[in-house]
């Protein structure tokens, strides 16, 4: 009996062995395991844009990619060596802007009607209202009709109580435009007493004809005045040339800012000048709600996603996000790194003072810091002025973005993460006044290179953004003339000086031929076709139909131009179209 006991416990112990060993291996494996975990990212974040991250350790990251050979993309200090003028816009010399009536275009005295006034309320922040305020001044002369000074948009999201003449130069105005608009501070009184106008609304993009069938019989018919509430974007795109030119002249000329904010702006501007003999303007819109609406993913994971999303909620009419067709589409604002590097490609080095104007930015210092590390002579209207400089404008919206307006409009370079309004009416204004440098993000081709630049050089990089870049630097015929939203492309007040640019291309053609020219200037490119780009890579705008439940003009086939951000605003989110119309 004993022999098959002892057999009994040899088995056992070698089976205790075997359990003892697979336990082993298995814990191996778990911890092995459970490393591994560690190592990988979540798989709820996102595998494009780890923003958060990278913002966190981007000076460290700069500091290996020096010095490690692992990685490709080293972010060198300075933009290099390129065969352009990085502060100037190529043939600008040869553009002017040109806004003077025409010899057909009728003195007021001849066309105004004593009897029709018109009125206008407008609608959003300080640059929506700007358009509607230069569309008013067009909309009385197609009516032939006074014009009452506008009232400005107290009550929406921006709640600024300011009134015009606490914006603009209310007396310029007037006079300014005598020759083309009668234009009155406020309504006279029938039989003494205050006359209430009667109230209405006109659709979006409403054309010449469309003013004289639908307003101008109320006017004679009915009360003589009308005011025309929510008055945004409602006059055409397209219009007669003068009528064009009178745009001009009330948006370029007309609208000058009040003196305390003109005095304000001019003295952030010499402060900027006195750091810097030239200075570049960044408009940064990375506000929560503007992220929010916008749908996209910027690598803040499950805590970006729930914040957002709470957001985006208060929004019923919004649809699903997909964060990968608004990335791709370009329809995603740059991030504060993203624009950074897109500045160091085209060719500004660490050492270049930038002014930010901006709102909240989502993620505060964290966000800002990649921006930074590339360029740390970093400024905004808070850093280069005191409290009690700044206080007079503090508690009033309009009023400080009216400084940033300045600032970032007497820029050398003016630069935008975005294609809200003040964006777009910047990016007009500088073609006008010269072709100043104006840099729009390729969104759509950029985005594909941010998310691979990891795997390239910083060379390659480089000369792609370049190539990408091209036709979004503010030069000359970027935009075909007539195509995009006028404020953006004001075309038909850009005239060329078609005898210097023969002058410069027969001294180029003599060059050529071995033959000194008499004035020894440098050598001139001049060409129309400078831009090598497909017009496919461009987001398109949205369908505008005559109804007042869309926004934005639309221009089929557009060349080069950019649409809005926000094309899928709508009027049942009023508060929405408000917060994005900066």
């Amino acid at each position: 009996m004993a022999l098959p006991r002892r057999r009994n416990l040899s088995h056992n112990s070698r089976l205790r062995s075997l359990v003892n060993l697979v336990s082993a291996i298995s814990g191996v494996i778990l911890i092995l395991f459970a490393f591994l975990s560690f190592l990988a990212p979540s798989p709820n974040e996102s595998p494009h844009f780890h923003l958060r991250h990278r913002q966190s350790s981007f000076n460290a990251v700069v500091e290996d990619l020096a010095t490690s050979g692992d990685s490709v993309f080293h972010v060198p200090s300075n933009g290099g060596k390129l065969d352009r003028d990085i502060w100037s816009s190529r043939n600008a010399k040869f553009f002017y802007g040109c806004s003077n009536a025409s010899a057909k275009f009728a003195k007021t005295e001849a066309v105004s009607h004593p009897t029709r006034y018109l009125a206008i309320a407008t609608s959003g922040g300080l640059n929506q209202q700007r358009t509607g305020i230069t569309d008013a001044v067009v909309a009385a002369r197609i009516l032939n009709a006074t014009l009452v000074v506008p009232k400005l948009d107290q009550k929406s999201f921006w709640k600024d109580a300011s009134n015009f003449s606490e914006i603009f130069d209310v007396d310029w105005f007037i006079s300014s435009l005598s020759k083309d608009v009668k234009i009155i501070k406020q309504l006279p009184k029938r039989g003494g007493k205050s006359w209430t106008p009667y109230t209405m609304r006109v659709p979006r993009k409403c054309s010449e004809r469309c003013y004289q069938n639908r307003v101008l019989p109320v006017i004679l018919k009915r009360h003589h005045a009308v005011q025309l509430n929510k008055f945004d974007y409602r006059l055409a795109n397209k219009l007669d040339t003068d009528l064009q030119k009178l745009r001009c002249r009330v948006n370029y000329h007309a609208l000058k800012f009040a003196d305390p904010i003109l005095e304000m702006g001019k003295t952030l501007v010499h402060r900027m000048r006195m750091r810097s003999k030239r200075y570049i303007a960044l408009h940064l819109r990375f506000e929560p709600d503007m992220l929010a609406f916008s749908g996209c993913d910027y690598g803040g994971g499950e805590k970006e996603r729930n914040e957002l999303g709470a957001i985006r909620k208060r929004w019923k009419t919004l649809h699903k996000n997909n964060p990968d067709r608004q990335r791709r589409q370009g329809k995603c604002p740059l991030t504060p790194e993203e624009v950074g590097l897109m500045l160091r490609s085209l060719g500004y080095d660490s050492d270049v003072h930038i002014y930010v104007a901006s709102g909240e930015v989502y993620g505060g210092e964290e966000t800002l810091r990649p921006l930074k590390s590339l360029f740390p002579n970093f400024y905004s209207k808070d850093t280069i002025a005191t409290k009690e400089e700044l206080a007079p404008f503090s508690s009033f919206s309009s009023r400080m973005a009216a400084l940033d307006f300045i600032v970032c409009d007497e820029s050398d370079v003016f630069v935008t993460n975005n294609n809200g309004n003040m964006a777009r009416i910047l990016a007009g204004r500088r073609r006008y006044f010269g072709h100043k440098p104006t840099i729009r993000p390729n969104a759509k081709k950029l985005y594909r290179l941010f998310l691979n630049r990891n795997n390239m050089t910083w060379e390659s990089f480089a000369s792609r953004v370049l190539t990408f870049q091209r036709g979004f630097m503010g030069e000359p015929k970027e935009v075909r003339p007539g195509r995009g939203e006028f404020h953006e492309n004001p075309s038909a007040c850009i005239c060329e000086d078609s005898e210097a640019r023969e002058k410069a291309n027969a001294d180029l053609r003599d060059k050529k031929n071995g033959k000194p020219d008499a004035s020894s200037r440098k050598e001139v490119t001049v060409s129309d076709d400078q831009n090598d780009y497909d017009d496919n890579d461009e987001p398109k705008w949205p369908d505008l139909d005559d109804d007042e439940d869309q926004i934005w003009p639309q221009e089929k086939h557009l060349y080069n131009g950019t649409g809005s951000d926000y094309d899928a605003i709508i009027s049942d989110e009023p508060e929405l179209e408000e917060i994005l119309s900066d």
